[in-house]
């Protein structure tokens, strides 16, 4: 997985490639962590994503929980057809902000 971080003002912006599963959605996860208190709305860019495990899906999950309770806006944009898919599987896409 190759991560891109772009900020804009206080909007961090996460571009994620590749696969995201057990090991490389740890490494999304303390990125995350490592940057709170940075931003004040997060955006991941999934346009490139081949592949997103239960693992990423965890990940993903916990973001918005812990970023809710602090009232920080959290969205995903530009997802491909395969990930998509899985989000709809999974009723995810009920519960992130999809644009």
């Amino acid at each position: 997985m190759k991560m891109t971080k772009n900020y804009n003002e206080k909007e961090l912006l996460l571009i994620i490639e590749g696969r995201m599963d057990t090991i490389t959605s740890q490494e999304l996860e303390k990125e995350i962590n490592d940057e709170l208190g940075n931003f004040e709305s997060l955006t991941l860019d999934l346009n490139d994503l081949k592949y997103i495990s239960s693992a990423g899906l965890r990940v993903l999950i916990v973001t918005q929980k812990k970023l809710d309770s602090d009232n920080i806006p959290f969205t995903i944009i530009n997802v491909n057809g395969t990930v998509r898919e899985i989000f709809e599987m999974s009723g995810f896409d009920k519960i992130f902000t999809i644009k």
